[in-house]
């Protein structure tokens, strides 16, 4: 069984950390973020570290230990260093551009797809077929990369669409005579 919630959670320079009234607040130069507590866990904040520890032995407790521990440890590295995916389009005519809070792309439909950004990420286009996500909250950027490489997934066999740049898809071999 893992051990995460023991390790304490470093705090570095530039970003301030509080717990009060059942919420810790996490601030820095990328933003400031919000998370409810749940009444199982005890958070405390030492000088430049944060420890949690269940209030009681119960299954639930000992779930929301390491739970929270990482909960919080990315909220830190997110106000201060801040979380990136990036995504590849492949296919003869695919392409996606970024016009304010809008992302346009052309993946081969009979019409453009606009997706509107949510407050808190920013996403470049480096190429018109590499877009890079990018934000505070580590949840956000993940849930906005797998909504845009929902609109067009991988296929197998000529690799075209959306793929997460880390991303191997398998190929499939094509037909024979």
């Amino acid at each position: 069984m893992s051990r995460v919630g023991k390790y304490p959670v470093a705090v570095p320079a530039g970003v301030t950390v509080s717990v009060k009234d059942g919420v810790f607040l996490a601030q820095g130069k990328l933003g400031e973020l919000r998370l409810p507590l749940s009444k199982d866990i005890e958070t405390t904040v030492d000088g430049s570290t944060v420890s949690v520890k269940p209030v009681t032995e119960t299954k639930q407790a000992r779930a929301m230990w390491g739970t929270t521990r990482a909960l919080i440890n990315n909220m830190v590295k997110g106000v201060s260093t801040g979380f990136t995916r990036k995504l590849e389009i492949n296919g003869v005519g695919y392409r996606a551009d970024v016009q304010g809070k809008v992302v346009k792309l052309k993946l081969g439909y009979s019409h453009d797809i606009d997706y509107a950004l949510p407050e808190g990420i920013t996403v470049v286009a480096e190429k018109p077929t590499l877009l890079a996500i990018s934000g505070a909250d580590r949840q956000k950027v993940g849930q906005v990369a797998a909504e845009i490489r929902r609109f067009r997934g991988p296929e197998p066999y000529k690799g075209k669409g959306i793929k997460f740049e880390e991303e191997t898809i398998l190929r499939k071999e094509g037909k024979k005579k």
